[in-house]
């Protein structure tokens, strides 16, 4: 017989987890924008896969960022307070990540 209450609890944390850690992460980039620090990323190249984005369509990306950077209407005070929220939000994400694996990994806690 399948223990349906422990299978509702486990449902429940996973799914908790996953908000609180995609929730941060979100607002951690939120806040980082806000900073005037947009995030371009270049995607990898594989062998045999599909570019995403061409160079040119980089290098335009970079000059939206730095167009969006230069119209941020924050004060230095209030770049710096959002700055600091965006590596704090990370640095919870992180933690909660290491605190999920410390929960599944049995050796880590003595279980």
């Amino acid at each position: 017989m399948i223990d349906w209450m422990g299978f509702v609890i486990v449902l429940f944390a996973a799914l908790v987890g996953a908000v609180v850690v995609v929730g941060l992460y979100a607002f951690g980039l939120k806040m980082l924008v806000r900073a005037g620090r947009v995030p371009v990323v270049t995607p990898a190249t594989f062998t045999d896969a599909i570019t995403v984005l061409t160079p040119a369509e980089i290098k335009s990306a970079e000059k939206k960022a730095a167009k969006a950077a230069r119209k941020n209407p924050l004060s230095a005070g209030q770049k710096r307070v959002a700055l600091i929220a965006a590596y704090g939000s990370f640095v919870l994400c992180a933690a909660a990540v290491l605190f999920g694996i410390y929960l599944i990994v049995p050796a880590l806690h003595g279980g």
